[in-house]
């Protein structure tokens, strides 16, 4: 049975996301998989802690300092000396976890880690053969370390920014992002909008902003629904945010709109809904492609987030809002144009890659099997 280390890291929901959809299938396809935090277990638990918190904290109160430093980064490689060793930090410890659990292969689904594995290639290390799943629609020069075997990435575009960054196209594979298995499945979407109680001939708008529903900006989104003068059905996720989700419930009161607290049954949710507001999360682009339901990508943070806007958007399955105008403009552009949403749904079937994690894993496990061939 082959063995496959996991290396992710908890900032936002898409890189655990990502490394748990992995896991899943790769313990199905008879591998045995063993996640593993790279900041909490390889570097330390305070500095996780202290470094989320702060993540976190310029998210909320100055996302444009999280803006200002992802271009920066973007701006040097990731062996670069002026990261001053950030990215290589856990490197010492991943090594004495290489070493114990002796992996047949590793995957990372974040760029630390996998620069870290590039500075131990550099050395000499013996390092199995290790995978860098990209977990957004971005070439990032933090996320291309030079000694990676194999790279999966979200989509042709992004491949070709490695390669005009240097990386060889042979060591790039166009996968898609992971996203749960429910998602290679069709779903009935008559069933699924009985399933959770909404009118068939109404149109429905879903609106989310991942786990930590307050980074999004789901509050204007509800005034926006409330306030227009068609009929419409909203279904507002606030996560596991019950401060938010109270606020919602206030806001929407006495309308068609409805709130949500945390749902695992975010394939069945996306295929009841005929639009998804959301910002433009790596995972929540992914799955809306899978699940083929057009996007209108608002409160995007700075950095990665507005990055994988303009992928969207170049590639005509999105609508982009910056302010609560051009939200109640674009919603009800998307509304009052089925032709639109449709063809927004034509082009995310060609683009989408629900099999996305299935591949990843049948290229894992053929690199361990052709290898471990005397």
């Amino acid at each position: 049975m082959s063995h496959v280390l996991i290396l992710t890291a908890s900032y936002g929901s898409g890189h655990n996301a990502a490394a748990r959809c992995l896991a899943a299938a790769f313990e199905r396809a008879g591998a045995r998989a063993t996640v593993v935090d790279h900041f909490r277990e390889l570097v330390h638990p305070l500095f996780d802690r202290a470094s989320r918190a702060l993540y976190y904290a310029m998210l909320r109160r100055a996302p444009f300092l999280w803006g200002a430093g992802y271009a920066l980064g973007d701006w040097m490689r990731s062996d670069s000396p002026f990261t001053f060793g950030v990215t290589r930090i856990g490197a010492e410890r991943l090594a004495a976890l290489l070493a114990r659990l002796a992996p047949d292969a590793v995957v990372t689904v974040h760029a630390t880690p996998a620069a870290a594995l590039s500075a131990l290639v550099a050395r000499g290390a013996a390092v199995p053969p290790h995978t860098t799943v990209v977990t957004d629609f971005v070439a990032h020069s933090q996320w291309i370390a030079p000694r990676i075997d194999r790279y999966c990435v979200a989509a042709l575009e992004v491949k070709h920014e490695f390669v005009a960054r240097g990386t060889p196209g042979e060591r790039i594979v166009v996968t898609g992002i992971p996203v749960r298995a429910e998602f290679a499945e069709p779903v009935n979407p008559l069933a699924a909008r009985q399933a959770f109680g909404l009118a068939p001939g109404v149109p429905v708008v879903l609106a989310m902003a991942g786990s930590q529903g307050a980074f999004g900006r789901l509050p204007d989104v509800a005034r926006a629904l409330g306030r227009l003068e068609r009929p419409v059905q909203g279904v507002l996720v606030a996560g596991r945010d019950a401060g938010l989700r109270a606020r919602l419930e206030r806001l929407t009161a006495g309308t068609a709109v409805r709130t949500l607290g945390y749902v695992g049954e975010v394939r069945r949710l996306m295929a009841a809904a005929d639009l998804l507001v959301s910002k433009a999360g790596g995972m929540t682009l992914a799955e809306a492609m899978a699940a083929g339901l057009p996007l209108l990508a608002y409160g995007s943070l700075p950095g990665q987030e507005r990055r994988n806007e303009r992928f969207a958007a170049r590639s005509g399955i999105a609508l982009i809002a910056r302010s609560p105008r051009e939200l109640a403009q674009a919603l009800a552009r998307a509304l009052d144009a089925p032709a639109l949403r449709e063809r927004m749904r034509l082009r995310m079937s060609r683009l989408g890659r629900p099999d996305a994690t299935a591949r990843i894993v049948e290229l894992v496990l053929e690199e361990t099997s052709r290898r471990a061939r005397p």
